[in-house]
């Protein structure tokens, strides 16, 4: 049986052994090591709700107890997240589209709109919004657009991101210049999926000297407290390969680390070829230049925009900020309202203690605004034993 499958099923203690052990035998080769990793596993679902996948893709069999008691799994981000980002909110942060409206007039620096592409909305068409290959060539001839972004409306770790670098206006078409170098036609793109396009974002030379074909973001987690308060509870950094344009994180090919949150300075900088295909390194492996121990230039200043950025957000009291780096300062690219929980490995600790603080901090308000987005895995009596136990 394939471990993937087994993933599937394996989200409780109480399964069959023999599954239980073949799925260790992912981990080791040793069997005695499986039936420790099992009751480990066990024990852990018990007190934390960890998933099979989150103890196979962090390494749990051999992590710290600091990073064990503070990692927080999907189980248990859920119960905050679902009452931190009710889900009234929920295509606010989720919608790119609709992420760019509310962010419009905030203060908060993004790129530009363009056009928003919704097949659907061939009622509702303007200078922004475009239904059909006509409207669409329409609004880019009239503002001019030589190169731009476009991403579906609704989608995450860059997937189907097309960074279009010349565009060839035709009488009914255009023929669109990629990164890479390879051409497309408009029309070829235009489907039944919503799609935005806006502006390039170009990152300062620090940023693109660690890998040129793409943005490279840092992502700061934030948390917007009753009072007006902003935390940055972990800051960390995402730098794609040589010829992508993105620097997804979340399934690995790319390189990531941390940031100090006090100094902006990079390490425990990471290649990222995917779960259990993990190295340290000094060096992007395709530039050669130097991560570890850099500097991110005019760090404080950054760090005061993104806090402003949470301020302006309080939709969102939990937030995970993708960041660009430029001349004029950060630019969101992205803002997350439930994200993976990827960067606890690249920061080498959890940030339960931080969620957890906050959630505890609005529910003394005495507002009641939870929301449950998706059933959890757990029974309620069990997730409720975990928040509890501090």
């Amino acid at each position: 049986m394939k471990i993937k499958n087994l993933f599937k099923r394996l989200i409780r203690p109480d399964s069959d052994q023999s599954d239980m052990l073949l799925w260790a035998a992912s981990i080791s080769p040793s069997a005695d090591e499986q039936k420790r990793i099992v009751a480990d596993y066990r024990a852990l679902f018990e007190t934390k709700g960890l998933t099979t996948e989150e103890y196979y893709e962090f390494e749990f069999e051999k992590q710290d107890e600091e990073f064990r008691r503070t990692f927080l799994g999907l189980n248990e981000q859920r119960f905050y997240l679902d009452y931190l980002n009710p889900k009234k909110y929920y295509s606010l942060a989720r919608n790119k589209y609709l992420a760019h409206k509310m962010l419009e007039g905030t203060g908060v620096r993004k790129s530009e709109l363009y056009c928003y592409y919704q097949p659907e909305g061939r009622f509702a068409t303007n200078d922004e919004k475009a239904s059909n290959l006509g409207e669409v060539l329409r609004i880019l001839k009239h503002k001019d657009v030589q190169s731009c972004v476009i991403k579906p409306t609704e989608s995450s770790h860059g997937d189907n991101v097309w960074v279009i670098r010349t565009i060839d206006y035709q009488e009914d078409d255009a023929v669109m210049t990629r990164f890479d170098g390879e051409k497309i036609s408009l029309s070829s793109v235009l489907g039944q999926d919503a799609l935005i396009f806006e502006s390039v974002v170009y990152q300062t030379k620090q940023f693109a000297a660690f890998n040129e074909s793409s943005v490279n973001t840092v992502r700061f987690m934030t948390l917007l407290y009753p009072d007006g308060e902003v935390k940055i509870i972990a800051v960390f950094f995402k730098v794609g390969r040589q010829g992508e344009c993105v620097d997804n994180a979340g399934s690995g090919g790319n390189v990531d680390g941390t940031v100090d949150i006090e100094t902006g300075e990079l390490y425990n900088v990471i290649q990222f070829d995917g779960w259990r295909k993990i190295k340290e390194i000094e060096c992007h492996p395709d530039s050669g230049c130097r991560l570890n121990g850099v500097v991110i230039e005019n760090w404080e200043s950054i760090k005061e925009e993104v806090k402003k950025f949470q301020q302006a957000f309080p939709y969102c009291k939990a937030a995970g900020w993708d960041i660009a780096i430029t001349d004029d300062g950060p630019v969101v690219i992205e803002v997350n309202d439930f994200w993976d929980r990827t960067g606890q490995y690249f920061i080498r600790r959890g940030w339960r203690d931080e969620i957890r603080d906050c959630y505890f901090a609005w529910k003394r308000t005495g507002k009641q605004f939870m929301m449950s987005r998706d059933r959890n895995m757990l029974k309620r009596s069990h997730l409720e034993r975990i928040v509890a136990n501090g």
